[in-house]
């Protein structure tokens, strides 16, 4: 369980990146809150707050459930990977639009 926790810590970190950042700078930013959700775009401050829930709930799971062995590291990074991926890909495709 530690591992698929882990593995969610990167997740949640690197999904807290954008949001935090495009909110830090005053941008408007896709979110699960706007209006199609994840598609429309939300206020800075949303942003922000939903940022920094992400890494602050990305960072309390990898200390709480960090095993501190290679393998957790590896799932830390290929959860912050897989999760780039799909912003990367999921985000594009709004941007074009």
């Amino acid at each position: 369980m530690s591992y698929l926790l882990q593995f969610l810590a990167g997740v949640l970190v690197t999904n807290g990146i954008p949001h935090w950042v495009q909110g830090l700078s005053g941008n408007q930013f896709p979110s699960p809150f706007a209006t199609p959700s994840g598609v429309g775009d939300s206020s800075p401050l949303v942003n922000v707050v939903w940022g920094l829930a992400n890494l602050v709930g990305g960072l309390v799971l990898f200390c709480k459930f960090a095993t501190g062995d290679t393998l957790g590291w590896i799932l830390l990074a290929l959860g912050s990977l897989a999760m780039a991926a799909f912003c990367a890909t999921h985000f594009g495709k709004v941007r074009k639009r």
